[in-house]
């Protein structure tokens, strides 16, 4: 077989080629087109992109010439070009799809919370605007009702920035305070929530022990004043029992009766969490205020206590004496103003009598008399392991014997501060004129 030196640059040739003449693949095509029977034959080389092509004496027929590289190359080469542009255009796809999510990031919340706003037809707060990138964020007596709330906890979903919430006294209502629960089941940086003064009612109490099941940063929850009854505390008693981040709990002032005291007594004997826990202004009386005292006895983990104004009566500060007993880590109780008398007084005391943990004591505003009083500094006197720092007699009559054996115990104790009527004054200015 014949072969020709092939051109050393055909696409230089092509390029200095003068206008009208032709290319050789014209007069390749050209010449075998008019060889008839052999009797003339030219043989030419065609190059195209990256295949070399011969044709042979008396044929028309063409073949291609081995190469020495892969005869894919040049469609390999095709493809990388290809991949390569695709490549360009995914990273300036992602460019500019970068650029738009700068663009549209919003950590403050501002641009949502002013959508919601026109959505649920609200004005906007000018206050909270301006703070919604402060740590701590009070927003009082803002009259933001249900929708005012929705709107809120729409803008607050993402915040980075409050720690700190405060929504008491806005009328939230159920459905209010259940959009700010669903807020707070995604928000990981809110760690005190104020929702008092809202009637939250059933539905919000629902939502929020919802929350709380699975919320693992709030520290502190307030919910006083929010007509809270004995159906709510089943849910909140669902939540004291699981969550155990939340530290400080208010309940105070609310509807709470003898079955809430039933339930939430069982809960406070397996929660593990609450350090500090306000009861007060509520109605816990005969078995629930049993309860109740049961479950203090029964935790471990409670630091201070508010039980005043409940009406625990004497059967309910018998189970707080025993309690007492039983506990050895309460530092500060409260029983002001529960209808206890002389005979509750007295089983109170059976109780200081062995407690060695307890700081303070606050008995004040019950119908003890003077002999409940001395009842208790006589148990404080036998406590030789007693830590009690104050202790609160106020606005209870007492007589002269209570203000000679308060003398007595605070010359054995300096570090008691002892809290009670003034009368006992007057008897100590008497007992100078005397002597």
């Amino acid at each position: 077989m014949l072969k020709l030196p092939l051109s050393p640059v055909p696409e230089q040739e092509s390029e200095s080629r003068p206008p009208g003449s032709s290319s050789p693949s014209d007069v390749s095509s050209s010449s075998s087109s008019t060889s008839g029977g052999g009797s003339r034959s030219s043989v030419t080389v065609s190059r195209s992109s990256g295949d070399l092509q011969t044709v042979h004496e008396g044929s028309n027929a063409s073949y291609p010439i081995e190469n020495t590289g892969n005869d894919s190359e040049g469609e390999e080469s095709e493809e990388e070009a290809e991949e390569d542009d695709d490549e360009r255009q995914e990273d300036w796809d992602t460019d500019l799809e970068l650029e738009a999510s700068k663009t549209t990031y919003d950590p403050s919340g501002k641009a949502k919370y002013l959508h919601a706003c026109q959505m649920f037809g609200v004005v906007p707060i000018s206050y909270f605007l301006r703070h919604m990138k402060d740590p701590e964020l009070s927003l009082r007596h803002r009259g933001l009702g249900p929708k005012g709330a929705k709107a809120l906890a729409l803008s607050l979903t993402n915040n980075t920035s409050v720690v700190r919430l405060n929504l008491s006294d806005n009328g939230l209502d159920q459905d209010g305070s259940a959009a700010v629960a669903e807020m707070l089941k995604e928000n990981c940086y809110i760690l005190d929530v104020d929702l008092s003064e809202n009637r939250v009612g059933g539905k919000g109490a629902k939502a929020l022990s919802a929350m709380l099941r699975e919320n693992t940063t709030l520290v502190t929850v307030k919910l006083s004043g929010n007509e809270l009854n004995d159906h709510a505390a089943k849910y909140l008693a669902d939540a004291f029992v699981t969550n155990k981040k939340v530290e400080s709990l208010d309940l105070s002032h609310n509807m709470l009766g003898e079955l809430a005291g039933e339930v939430l007594g069982s809960a406070i004997a397996e929660n593990a969490g609450v350090r500090k826990l306000n009861l007060s202004w509520n109605y816990f009386r005969g078995h629930g205020a049993v309860a109740v005292a049961k479950g203090l006895g029964a935790n471990f983990f409670l630091r201070v206590l508010d039980l005043s104004y409940n009406g625990f009566g004497n059967s309910g500060a018998a189970a707080l004496g025993e309690a007492l007993k039983a506990n050895n880590v309460l530092e500060e109780l409260h029983v002001s103003n529960n209808r206890i008398s002389l005979e509750g007084a007295l089983h109170l005391a059976l109780g200081l009598k062995e407690n060695q943990t307890l700081k303070s004591l606050s008995v004040s505003r019950n119908p003890i008399q003077s002999e409940g009083c001395v009842g208790i500094l006589k148990a404080i006197q036998a406590n030789s392991g007693t830590v009690l720092e104050v202790l609160d007699l106020s606005d209870i009559f007492v007589k002269q014997d209570f203000a000679t054996l308060c003398d007595a115990l605070q010359e054995a104790l300096p570090g008691l501060q002892i809290k009670h009527d003034r009368t006992s004054r007057l008897f100590r200015m008497d007992q100078s004129k005397v002597s």
